[in-house]
């Protein structure tokens, strides 16, 4: 996000206040990424997004207020990224390899934005992780939705998917924690054979990585 021109410049105030409250969340997430959450200032942020002191708390009441609004932010990415993914599939596996495709390209591209939902979410105090959890809920449907069940057995139960999301979510962050997430070919034979075994089974869900 570019800053504005210095001087009359004839943008509206509506245009000048969105596009500080962006500025800054950018500004936020690359901080965040670079020194951690506890390291991390008003001061900082706004320097980085050359906004003024005064100008951030126009836009947001606090560190924390700013943090969640760029932890919303990115977690309606990452949906973005999921749903166009899904959408050009029909099939249940097709669209489920697609999506971890996706996500670990997203990873891979925006890791200061990954890194802060998946790793400062759970390190910014309980009312972040709550919103942690709920953003691991919110992913649910994307597995639950057309599921099959492994042949000759019945479907796993729901308490399957929020395991699976749950811990797909934990190995990306323990990647990232590691030293960063490997090209997105190799690493999603491993994810996708975990997210899919609990659906179709060990055998078949190797299989299916392996034709891939």
């Amino acid at each position: 996000m570019e800053r504005l021109p210095r001087g009359r410049h004839g943008l509206t105030p509506e245009f000048v206040a969105q596009n500080q409250r962006e500025r800054l969340l950018t500004a936020l997430t690359d901080i965040l990424y670079e020194r951690g959450y506890a390291e991390t200032t008003v001061a900082m942020i706004g320097k980085r997004a050359g906004v003024s002191k005064s100008d951030f708390y126009k836009r947001y009441e606090s560190k924390d207020t700013c943090f969640i609004a760029a932890y919303d932010d990115a977690v309606e990415r990452i949906h973005e990224t999921v749903r166009a993914a899904c959408a050009k599939r029909s099939d249940w596996v097709g669209c489920a390899l697609d999506a971890l495709e996706a996500l670990l390209a997203f990873v891979t591209n925006e890791p200061a934005r990954a890194r802060l939902v998946l790793v400062e979410g759970l390190r910014a105090g309980k009312g972040v992780y709550e919103r942690y959890q709920e953003a691991l809920q919110s992913f649910v449907p994307y597995l639950r939705d057309g599921a099959p069940a492994p042949a000759g057995g019945p479907r796993p139960p729901e308490a399957t998917d929020e395991a699976v999301v749950g811990g797909i979510a934990s190995l990306l962050a323990r990647r990232m924690l590691a030293g960063g997430i490997e090209p997105v070919g190799e690493f999603l034979a491993e994810i996708g054979e975990f997210a899919l075994t609990p659906y179709l089974g060990a055998t078949e869900a190797r299989r299916i990585i392996s034709e891939r």
